[in-house]
């Protein structure tokens, strides 16, 4: 059964795919009929867009197969596939419109206009205006880039018709003739738009950092458990938009046994995916001292020199071996820093001045997730 999600995605696609046919098919009619290359370039940029709706269709239908043992992750990244195929379409059909366009500034043609073709070009503004604001709303509310992108074009195709509209004003009641100047602008948009979803699709394949709000969601729901002193070193790995598997690690009192963390283990991870939708397929353990007061009077001074260096943002994984007098804590640490093994280096140092009896262990984390 088809998900709601690939569902609302094919739909709206489909609507897309039936729209600009229609819109290319009257528009090309129109060009043709008036000599006009500004309004066969439209046409043009219309036909191009039903068939990234048609890739985008395709794509949603093999990023919705099941998990197999090749891809035990499933197939969710192929959107992220064929939403560059879709960018690669539109800077194709950018690039050949320019091509066209400037060939016509050389050598120009007059166009002629009816009212009847005025009439078809000024619903052609209006109905991609709707379509694309339609699409739109249709891709955030799924969380689709594809759609989202789709939507954006046909918003900035709908300017751009408008000023072929203006255009072919100009030409019918004044005699000036701009549309290959017009066919140029049309051009460089779509060219512009092309270049920034492509480098949207490629920098989400690559690998981007989990929203704010997600990360801090999750972190939530784990502190909202009264055993559990802290959430830190959310990983999250995305296997396409909304399917994301996690491991975390959570900071617990030292006397809980290993059948009281498995359970606890558990009911976390039910309820991260019942709340956030998310897999958590590992929690890692930081064991809190609970019996050793001097613990928590160490930990804060080693926060506040933390405080004091500039690149470190967090510590975490405090503990307390009084017995053999060992220290161990992760400092998490910006990548603003070029030289990190130095700051931990020098982190550690500061404590072993400062409490010489001690030995420390400090181990360098990073800033993945907020």
């Amino acid at each position: 059964m088809r998900s709601t999600r690939e569902t609302t995605i094919i739909r709206t696609s489909a609507i897309g795919i039936l729209a600009n046919l229609v819109l290319a098919a009257f528009k090309a009619f129109v060009g043709l009929a008036t000599g006009s290359i500004a309004v066969i370039l439209d046409a043009v940029n219309n036909l191009s867009d039903a068939m990234s709706s048609v890739t985008t269709i395709i794509g949603t239908r093999l990023a919705g197969k099941a998990p197999d043992k090749k891809h035990p992750f499933g197939y969710g990244r192929i959107e992220y596939l064929s939403a560059t195929i879709v960018a690669v379409i539109v800077l194709y059909s950018g690039i050949t419109s320019a091509v066209e366009s400037v060939k016509k500034i050389f050598h120009p043609e007059a166009a002629t206009y009816t009212d009847i073709s005025l009439l078809i070009i000024a619903v052609a503004v209006l109905v991609k205006l709707l379509l694309g604001t339609y699409v739109q709303h249709q891709g955030k509310k799924v969380n689709s880039d594809s759609l989202v992108a789709s939507g954006a074009d046909a918003k900035f195709d709908a300017i751009l018709s408008l000023s072929v509209f203006v255009c072919a004003l100009l030409s019918r009641f004044t005699g000036l003739s701009l549309e290959a100047y017009v066919g140029v602008l049309i051009a460089a948009m779509i060219i512009k738009s092309g270049i920034e979803m492509t480098g949207k699709t490629t920098s989400e394949m690559l690998g981007e950092r989990a929203s704010s709000e997600l990360s801090k969601g999750i972190k939530a729901v784990l502190e909202e458990n009264d055993r559990v002193r802290g959430a830190y070193d959310l990983v999250l790995n995305n296997y396409g938009p909304d399917q994301y598997i996690a491991s975390v690690h959570i900071e617990v009192p030292d006397t809980m046994t290993a059948c009281e963390i498995d359970s606890l283990s558990l009911e976390l991870s039910r309820k991260v995916y019942q709340k956030c939708h998310v897999v958590l397929s590992a929690i890692g353990i930081y064991a809190s001292n609970t019996a050793d007061p001097a613990s928590k009077a160490m930990r804060e001074a080693v926060e506040a020199l933390a405080k004091g260096l500039e690149g470190v943002l967090q510590i975490h994984g405090f503990h307390l071996n009084a017995k053999e007098k060992q220290v161990k804590f992760d400092i998490v640490v910006d990548y603003a820093v070029k030289d990190k093994e130095a700051l931990v280096s020098h982190m550690q140092e500061l404590c072993r001045k400062k409490w010489p009896d001690y030995s420390f262990q400090v181990n360098q984390d990073f800033d993945i997730s907020d």
